[in-house]
């Protein structure tokens, strides 16, 4: 009876396609072991009742038809979690200038500067302003503190022209890596290898030893299957994963033994190496999940 009535109201909201939500994979992705599988139990019926409310099977995964995936991605989103913008050379200027010696530095140039450029008149007995060895002094004064001021804004300068050149390539072997990593997939029964930003909330998965996990899954078929969620938990012992028992594959976590197979259901943004991402901070990927939601 819940399951039917869940149905229909999934149906509804779907407009006849996906008979299951972004909202509710990812509440159904924070669940783990036994509350996950009773989840699964109440509103899906089973592993391959989810498989059926996203139009993918268990066994060939899905048909790999271009109009399908794309409209998995406007639905479910795209595998691709957006970088936090680049800071800019100015502001990298500016987080140079917080260091505390230059401070120092700053504060003892400005002083120097301002005696240089204050001369308490010498008067004679007679009230005369008397000139001398102190007016050339004074004149050449400023030099120090000059120097000083020059010397600090090279170090600003090279420093931040460091930081910046860093910054730029490692966003650019970033982008290179995430161009080239790729993943196994089965689609149309047949078992291929897609980049990583192509995977789709539906995808049948192919997860063996040494896979850094690239999405959110259930797992439909394992094979003596440990994983390290040390990045995410900071446990560093190994999570046995197991169809009937713990069922729940998250991304960012590594697989230590054995092999399965895993139905994705969280990619990019709702994955939760995604979900982390966002409260670490990242602002502009909270404005586009907004703008996807519609909010």
């Amino acid at each position: 009876h819940v399951h039917n009535r869940h149905h229909g109201r999934n149906g509804n909201s779907a407009g006849g396609d996906f008979q299951v939500t972004v909202t509710e994979l990812r509440e159904l992705m924070e669940l783990r072991g036994a509350d996950a599988l009773q989840k699964i139990q109440d509103s899906y019926g089973d592993t391959e009742g989810l498989c059926q409310r996203l139009l993918s099977s268990p066994t060939d995964g899905l048909s790999g038809d271009p109009a399908d995936l794309e409209q998995r991605c406007q639905r479910f989103g795209k595998n691709f979690i957006p970088p936090k913008k680049p800071k800019t050379f100015l502001e990298l200027v500016w987080e140079a200038l917080q260091d505390v010696t230059l401070i120092i530095l700053e504060a003892a140039a400005i002083i120097s500067l301002g005696l240089s450029f204050y001369q308490p008149p010498d008067k004679d007995m007679c009230g005369h302003v008397s000139g001398g060895e102190d007016e050339s002094e004074g004149d050449t004064g400023w030099i120090e503190g000059a120097a000083i001021l020059l010397s600090v804004v090279c170090v600003v300068l090279v420093t931040a022209f460091n930081d910046w050149s860093k910054e730029k390539q490692f966003r650019g072997l970033q982008s290179r890596i995430e161009q080239e990593q790729r993943f196994t997939v089965v689609r149309k029964g047949n078992v291929i290898q897609i980049p990583v930003a192509d995977m789709v909330v539906g995808d049948l998965a192919q997860v063996k030893y040494g896979d850094l996990l690239p999405t959110d899954g259930i797992l439909v078929q394992g094979n003596d299957l440990k994983l390290d969620e040390s990045s995410l938990t900071g446990e560093s012992d190994h999570v046995r994963k197991s169809v009937d028992k713990d069922p729940m594959l998250l991304s960012g976590t590594h697989v230590m033994e054995g092999s399965g197979r895993m139905l994705v259901t969280a990619v990019g943004v709702n994955s939760q190496t995604g979900i982390i991402f966002t409260l670490l901070g990242a602002g502009d990927l909270e404005e586009d999940v907004k703008e996807k939601k519609g909010l």
